[in-house]
């Protein structure tokens, strides 16, 4: 593997100014600065981190000192999903065995202060690559995207080492039953969040519910795994330093895990659409490819992973479901974000694509 690449002038993920229907009373929260900095005063400003689509991610400073404020979107109907408790306990667990969980400083549960329930937690500097990475300042040569998606790749395989007896979240999960329990529930998702007729997505996931293999063990799993969610090392962005977004994160079948990182991976001859929405520069030359992905994942974990195709279809499903959902909030009115108006044309291409490895029988070289 090579060391730091030669770049640039890396780009540190920055936030931006707060949507208007996304603002709230930064005196509110307080309390909770002065919890997490104690004795620090002045005024308090916020940013929003305005690329995911999830929960929102606000930068929040108050003197000398800033946190990153998560709470759930306004409108989500999915509790589940949005549930800032079970995050903050996860990370608040995985400090001192994981050491790329960031640091939790403090946390809400009275929903009247914000109108959800929200925690405060470290802000970890460094380059996030989104998209095709040409917003991140970095020099994506060949020899740098191959060491930077195989130390992604390793560092799953290492999430998926993690110690669950020292974190004590053996609990959280019900590994038991975990992959037909993540087919059924995210078949019903879909469908309460339809708004179209996708009929490639209802077809995958009635395969999937047909196709599901034996469990392949028992893991803290991130269930959204991608470029996006790690945050690199500016000096050496081979070198992955922090892990986000743990909102969806349990007990389960690290395979699944896997199939979720497949799902946003793109290879050189997938279509121009999927490419277009790529959530990390995966099809650049130099990156590892998802069949490598997957040959890289079995070598470092030690874990078999005879049933790729599955994963990876029901990943597709999965990650259409979630775009179908943020869709709906969009339908509904529950926001006026504009970059949700077209999502629903990323549904119909996730259903093209399930379609095209279903009928070729792999998860590689589909152009």
């Amino acid at each position: 593997m090579t060391g730091p690449s030669e770049p640039s002038s890396p780009r540190l993920d920055e936030a931006e100014e707060v949507r208007e229907e996304e603002r709230f009373d930064l005196e509110k929260i307080r309390p909770f600065l002065a919890s997490a900095f104690p004795g620090a005063t002045g005024e308090i400003t916020a940013r929003q981190f305005r690329k995911g689509h999830s929960n929102l991610t606000y930068l929040v400073r108050i003197g000398d000192h800033e946190a990153v404020l998560r709470r759930a979107p306004f409108g989500a109907k999915v509790k589940t999903a949005h549930d800032m408790a079970r995050e903050w306990k996860l990370l608040t667990a995985l400090q001192g065995v994981y050491a790329r969980a960031p640091r939790p400083l403090a946390f809400c549960d009275d929903e009247s202060v914000l109108g959800a329930r929200f925690y405060l937690m470290e802000r970890v500097q460094g380059v996030i690559l989104r998209g095709d990475g040409s917003g991140s300042g970095l020099s994506l040569t060949p020899e740098m995207l191959r060491a930077t998606s195989t130390a992604l790749i390793d560092n799953l395989a290492d999430l998926h080492a993690v110690d669950l007896v020292r974190t004590g979240l053996g609990s959280m999960g019900k590994p038991a039953g975990y992959v037909e329990r993540q087919v059924k529930g995210w078949t019903e998702r879909y469908l309460a969040a339809k708004t179209d007729e996708v009929p490639e997505i209802e077809a995958a996931a009635a395969w999937a519910a047909r196709s599901m293999p034996a469990g392949s063990g028992v893991a803290l799993v991130h269930n959204d795994y991608k470029y996006d969610n790690v945050v690199l090392d500016p000096a050496d962005p081979t070198r992955v330093v922090a892990v986000l977004d743990w909102e969806m994160a349990t007990i389960g079948d690290p395979l699944m895990d896997l199939g979720t990182t497949l799902g946003y991976w793109t290879d050189p001859g997938d279509p121009p659409m999927l490419k277009a929405h790529a959530f990390g520069p995966t099809h650049l030359p130099g990156s590892l490819s998802r069949q490598e992905v997957v040959a890289r994942y079995a070598e470092r974990s030690g874990r078999s992973v005879d049933d790729a195709l599955f994963h990876y279809v029901f990943a597709l499903v999965k990650l259409a479901v979630i775009i179908q959902q943020i869709y709906r909030r969009y339908v509904d009115g529950h926001t006026r974000d504009p970059r949700f108006a077209p999502l629903i044309h990323l549904v119909r291409v996730l259903g093209t694509q399930t379609a095209r490895a279903l009928d070729r029988g792999r998860i590689h070289d589909l152009g």
